[in-house]
């Protein structure tokens, strides 16, 4: 039977690059990757300790695609953020400065529990990333 499952959905103009970033910086495992004629992503399923995001390459050819829009196109903002729960927030850290992106907020220890910063990922997506994790009480 299938269980009930939340998993975001990404679109990147360059997803094999982003890819390979989400899998070195934050440790991602390739688990599906569905490429198009062109070499572009259809669909791809990486894996984190159970859970999963899926990513494609962003485009306005299909319907769902036409619903969404990249942060580049529409000054760098977010209408969302993504949290990723890890054990080491620190070692993470470390792999994300030596990446070059851009950290937003510093590596910190969070009043409500948990150490943890938000930084841009390679194609300007908003990621904080913390050692809280909600389903474990504190």
């Amino acid at each position: 039977m299938t269980k009930n499952r939340c998993i975001t959905n990404l679109a990147y103009y360059d997803a094999s690059k982003a890819i390979v970033w989400l899998c070195d910086v934050f440790g991602f495992s390739k688990l599906n990757v569905f490429s198009n004629a062109d070499g572009t992503i259809a669909h791809a399923e990486l894996t984190l300790d159970g859970g999963m995001i899926m990513i494609s390459t962003q485009t306005l050819e299909t319907p769902f695609s036409k619903n969404i829009t990249h942060p580049n196109d529409i000054g760098g903002l977010e209408t969302m953020s993504i949290y990723l729960a890890v054990k080491d927030a620190d070692t993470v850290y470390e792999k994300v400065l030596a990446s070059g992106v851009k950290i937003e907020i510093p590596i910190k220890d969070e009043s409500y529990g948990g150490r943890g910063f938000s930084c841009r990922d390679l194609e300007n997506r908003l990621w904080s990333i913390g050692t809280y994790d909600p389903w474990v009480k504190q």
